[in-house]
């Protein structure tokens, strides 16, 4: 909850530092762009959250050209405002970032979606994370996001689940708010099939 001594700089002097950012003339984690919102907030999302970051990593479609990328917190309610996407479903672990969510749009006086948290769907024996099954396609453990043995959409659909089957699983497990904890048995979702 203290101010950074570099929070009253300039606006010259921080658009040199940005397109030094842009230039990769700084190592990654050495220099950042914060919004400037309070940093007194009780809620931490909200005291001067990193809206740019150095990432040296190539871009798909730039490749190398471009080391500084928007921050998921900075650009969430964005790309929605931007596609006019009206509810924005997450999980409960986000639910300390809606603040930084409506700040942003209401900030800028644009169109703001309106962002609700529900429980995280685990089932048992199951990976569902993407930064989890993200990992185990690099690692080669796995084909790609459409091994049958992930529960990824491609995955469930080669192994010969139809969409009428996911429905009814989804369906009867419902949505929840108790948290992200719960798991579903797999023999449930086996059920529908």
């Amino acid at each position: 909850m203290t101010d950074s001594p570099f929070r009253n700089r300039s606006v010259e002097e921080n658009l040199e530092l940005f397109e030094n950012m842009r230039l990769g003339l700084y190592e990654e984690g050495e220099c950042c762009l914060r919004l400037k919102v309070n940093m007194q907030h009780p809620n931490p999302c909200m005291r001067d959250p990193i809206a740019y970051r150095i990432k040296y990593h190539a871009h798909p479609h730039v490749g190398d050209k471009w080391c500084i990328y928007p921050t998921y917190d900075y650009t969430h309610s964005l790309a929605d405002s931007i596609e006019n996407i009206t509810h924005s479903l997450c999980t409960l672990e986000f639910e300390i970032r809606r603040e930084i969510y409506y700040w942003t749009p209401d900030t800028l006086g644009i169109y703001k979606a309106f962002e609700w948290e529900y429980s995280r769907l685990n089932v048992s024996g199951s990976v569902l994370s993407k930064r989890k099954i993200d990992a185990l396609i690099k690692k080669g453990l796995v084909s790609g996001w459409n091994d049958p043995r992930l529960m990824t959409l491609d995955g469930l659909k080669r192994r010969g689940y139809t969409p009428e089957a996911i429905n009814n699983f989804i369906d009867c497990i419902g949505v929840t708010r108790r948290g992200n904890e719960n798991v579903v048995s797999f023999n449930v979702l086996e059920n529908h099939l």
